[in-house]
């Protein structure tokens, strides 16, 4: 057992105790971060003089060569060690002998975890960034191609008044740009530096920790020992972050699903994202969306158990902080390869524009302008309501959408209308007179999409 901390002890670790305590199956990962916190560390180690520039340059090409061994799967991580940490210090000092043995002076395991973790949930924020912003452009290019096509939009799954597809899609995508300015935010947040905080009070050792910072792409140094090592509400927030992304996702997918039903038939998914039934030949399923949708849970439950594990732990460090990656490692996996799909399925899907016109028009989306046509020829609002709706039932009985009733029809239900009355329901017409900011007409919707495109080219990916 490769372990760091043997000297107070007289006696092996139980083996199973060892097994339990280990970490090395899943902060392996980490081994690019801890290779390179070390090597800033070293370079700092140096600059102070409490190393010699030959024993920096012998460390930096010892821990150089084991990163290169590893990315090219000459050196295997494996379970003979106890964490990342030990698996780096055991090969360096095998490697270059006992000035390998001075990587770990002015520092704590409890330092280097933080770096290593906040180094890499830092790259992991990073890249979910960019994925969003894959997204957007593609629902940016669903939006500039469907200014004009109609659909219903609904509430409490009702139709409910005629939207346009670009306006259906730009709901979507101020969400997901919401996502990415709360990635922004936690970087902010985070992008500190923990190393040189020791076990929970700093070190005796003259260490620059601004340079080190420097080294290592951070603002600064942290500013309280205890809170360096114990902190992370950083991850507590990019799964917050992470869960809120799902939601998104899950909500986006629920409505896929449900265009890509044959009662609907809004959407046609890509073959190379549907999948087929064993025993069915007529299906095709939209699992990956419906995958999306579940895993949302799975995601939720990483917050979920890490703000439990959390909320008990004494300062500073403690060993169930630990649980601060598997978890999380799973969350970051499962929302990057949703968004992947998702983009990608997003990007591949048709959309049947007359089918859905058609259904704006047979839901009576355009009762509501029925009801305005009234008001502004005089009639009261709450008389005009009342209109609109008898016009509605007579439409249900008859199975028709109010575009297909005579001028008689409605002349029945009051001498207001005219020939106008046509125009004014049309789907065209109700949507192109909602001329509000964020509104679905035309107008508004070039100024919005405008905005989208200056957004999406001017902000820099994190």
């Amino acid at each position: 057992m490769a372990q760091l901390w043997g000297g107070r002890f007289t006696k092996e670790t139980d083996q199973m105790v060892y097994d339990f305590n280990a970490s090395i199956l899943f902060d392996r990962r980490l081994y690019r971060q801890d290779i390179e916190g070390s090597m800033a560390h070293v370079k700092m180690l140096a600059k102070q003089g409490i190393l010699t520039k030959q024993e920096r340059d012998r460390i930096l090409l010892g821990l150089t060569d084991i990163l290169q061994d590893v990315e090219s799967g000459r050196l295997e991580i494996t379970s003979e060690y106890e964490d990342i940490h030990s698996f780096v210090e055991a090969n360096l000092i095998e490697r270059i002998g006992d000035t390998g043995k001075k990587l770990h002076t002015g520092r704590s395991r409890n330092d280097q975890v933080a770096l290593d973790m906040r180094m890499y949930v830092r790259a992991e924020v990073q890249e979910t960034d960019h994925l969003l912003a894959d997204l957007l452009e593609v629902l940016q290019r669903i939006m500039e191609e469907n200014i004009n096509t109609f659909m219903p939009g609904f509430t409490h799954l009702q139709k409910a008044q005629p939207v346009t597809l670009a306006h259906h899609i730009g709901a979507y995508f101020e969400m997901f740009r919401r996502d990415r300015s709360r990635l922004e935010d936690i970087y902010e947040r985070m992008n500190y530096c923990p190393l040189g905080a020791g076990a929970l009070a700093g070190t005796t050792y003259p260490l620059d920790r601004n340079y080190t910072a420097e080294l290592l792409n951070f603002y600064g140094p942290t500013r309280n020992s205890m809170d360096s090592v114990s902190d992370r509400d950083y991850v507590i927030e990019y799964l917050a972050a992470l869960s809120t992304i799902m939601m998104h996702l899950s909500r986006f997918s629920e409505e896929i699903i449900i265009w890509n039903s044959n009662e609907y038939r809004f959407v046609e998914l890509d073959d190379a994202y549907s999948t087929g039934s064993s025993i069915m030949p007529q299906k095709k399923n939209p699992d990956i969306a419906e995958l999306v949708r579940g895993k949302t849970g799975r995601v939720y439950g990483a917050l979920m158990g890490f703000l439990t594990t959390m909320k008990g732990i004494p300062l500073a460090y403690n060993k169930d902080m630990q649980e601060d990656k598997e978890g999380v490692f799973d969350a970051i996996d499962t929302v990057k390869s949703c968004l992947k799909l998702f983009t990608g399925m997003v990007d591949t899907m048709k959309f049947n524009e007359k089918v859905m016109e058609a259904s704006a028009k047979n839901g009576f989306t355009n009762a509501t302008d029925v009801a305005d046509y009234l008001v502004n020829h005089g009639v009261p609002f709450r008389d005009a309501h009342g209109i609109s709706g008898r016009l509605v039932l007579r439409c249900i009985a008859e199975n028709k959408a109010l575009d297909d009733l005579t001028l008689e029809e409605f002349r029945a239900e009051s001498s207001v209308f005219e020939d106008d009355i046509y125009e004014a329901i049309s789907m065209k017409t109700c949507v192109e007179k909602r001329l509000t900011l964020g509104a679905p007409g035309e107008a508004a919707m070039r100024k919005v999409i405008a905005g989208n495109r200056r957004y999406l080219d001017e902000t820099e990916r994190l």
